[in-house]
């Protein structure tokens, strides 16, 4: 982390404590003139003409403001807001995202934050309670890093963030139920920005093991013998060629009281290789993140029962390294998987589908009211939708409604892509029930229709292609420099729905 970082509800008055910044937001229009001015007369020191010429005049949106020599605050933020088409729900969650970044070399132990009226922002946000969770996520997004590996001996200071708002005790339960979330969305950070060689899959269940030790969970690991008396050869050939055995992870979290049974399934490829089909160099660098999906399903299941969410989760994630020796599996390859439906192979490097088939398959048994499943498959669908969007695949209207609202709400966005059964003819095998690749065109839903094949069709199932959004990408400010936990937010949102 950046900072050792602590976040304190307050009430309307300002009082400063030593080596403070302010942030004061003021919507754009008629009377912003007027309420700057009564903002710096309520601090008694002059403003500078020209700063807040450009300020008023639309030439600047932000101002920083130095007033040690009047006492604290010492550093003042005026951020303009203007209610147009370009606003969105992401505006407070990236702004602080970028600023506490800034104040990283800034001599400022305590940051005071007053919070906007919430009268301009109702078609933004459903509540001032998310418009206040947004600014404390913004705060944690803000604050990450993964430098554990760095040789130089950082010391880290204490940053201090104090948010003022009318409620304060409203405030302070924001406060807590925000910063358990993004613990869960840091701990899937952490495990898909560590690097391949020491996140194997053992060591990908050993940290699962030791973070869901929680009330009402329940973890087992299912290893390579496990998976032999299962019958998962889907799972067993992707995982043959590496020393790191396959296993899969099967989560239960089971609170006293529920109204739905969800299972959540995640792809768990610690590092692609690409196999026998092998990836240049430039395609392998980022594949330590190929296990995004896992990550994501174990970081929602952390959140949902540290959060008490009254519905019951099923997470399952089959976890391989895909690599390359003597045992490795083939193109020409015909591999039964569980559900006894033969799979031809034709890629190697299309491996996220068929771990996947088996862990679908041993999902459906387990008759959950929906099934929804999570990997970073394709580069088709970057290719489709670009780095920040993520495309969701499903036959069920009810299901793609509610995740796109959930989505739209947290800013994790997804879109819904055509999902037509004439997509299975591209699949088509002579010598196996379905291949694992099909033509050049439509990879992305080619690849979610062979998933198909292996979910019991009497199960709403949606299928998330998070390849784009799952990675590091500049689209904004705490998604630049490290891969980005996507998705616990938007399925803490849907759960709690």
């Amino acid at each position: 982390m950046i900072f050792d970082l602590t976040i304190q509800a307050e009430n309307d008055n300002l009082k400063f404590y030593e080596d403070s910044a302010l942030v004061k937001f003021f919507n754009d229009g008629e009377n912003l003139s007027k309420l700057v001015d009564d903002f710096f007369a309520s601090f008694n020191f002059p403003q500078n003409i020209l700063q807040r010429k450009n300020f008023i005049e639309d030439k600047n949106t932000t101002e920083i403001l130095y007033h040690s020599p009047f006492g604290e605050p010492s550093l003042i933020f005026l951020k303009k807001i203007k209610i147009d088409k370009s606003f969105n729900s992401d505006f407070f969650r990236n702004y602080f995202a970028g600023l506490i970044s800034q104040l990283q070399n800034r001599s400022i132990k305590n940051l005071h934050i007053v919070v906007p009226a919430f009268a301009p922002f109702p078609t933004h946000f459903e509540s001032d309670d998310y418009l206040i969770q947004t600014i404390i996520e913004g705060i944690h997004l803000g604050n990450y890093s993964f430098d554990k590996y760095l040789s130089k001996n950082k010391s880290i200071s204490k940053l201090k963030v104090l948010i003022h708002f009318t409620d304060k005790n409203k405030l302070k339960k924001l406060i807590d139920k925000t910063n358990i979330l993004m613990n869960s969305v840091f701990f899937a950070r952490d495990l898909v920005n560590e690097p391949a060689i020491n996140l194997t899959p053992q060591e990908f269940a050993k940290r699962t093991k030791e973070n869901l030790k929680l009330n009402d969970v329940k973890v087992t690991i299912l290893n390579k013998s496990d998976l032999q008396k299962r019958k998962m050869n889907a799972i067993l050939a992707v995982g043959n060629a590496s020393k790191n055995e396959p296993l899969m992870m099967y989560i239960h979290y089971n609170p006293k009281y529920s109204n739905k049974k969800i299972a959540l399934v995640g792809k768990g490829v610690t590092y692609d290789s690409g196999g026998l089909s092998l990836k240049p160099t430039s395609g392998m660098i980022e594949m330590k993140a190929d296990m995004a999906g896992g990550a994501l399903v174990v970081a929602t299941i952390q959140a949902a029962a540290k959060l008490n969410l009254p519905v019951e989760l099923i997470g399952v994630i089959p976890c391989v390294e895909n690599m390359v020796s003597g045992s490795s599996y083939k193109p020409g390859d015909v591999i039964i998987a569980s559900n006894g439906k033969s799979i031809e192979v034709k890629d190697t490097d299309a491996e996220g589908r068929i771990i996947l088939a088996d862990a679908l398959h041993f999902v459906s048994q387990q008759k959950p009211d929906e099934i929804i499943d999570f990997a970073t498959l394709t580069g088709a669908i970057v290719v489709a939708l670009g780095e920040f969007i993520a495309g969701l695949f499903t036959k069920n209207d009810d299901m793609a409604k509610k995740i796109f609202n959930s989505a739209q709400k947290t800013f994790e966005r997804i879109w819904r892509m055509p999902f037509y059964d004439d997509y299975k003819t591209m699949l088509k095998s002579d010598i196996a029930d379905v291949a694992n690749l099909g033509s050049r065109w439509g990879g992305a839903i080619t690849a979610a229709k062979f998933l198909e094949y292996f979910v019991d069709e009497k199960i709403p199932w949606t299928h998330i292609d998070i390849a784009g959004p799952a990675l590091k990408h500049d689209f904004n400010n705490y998604t630049k420099k490290w891969d980005t936990g996507f998705g616990v937010r938007l399925m803490i949102d849907y759960l709690s729905n």
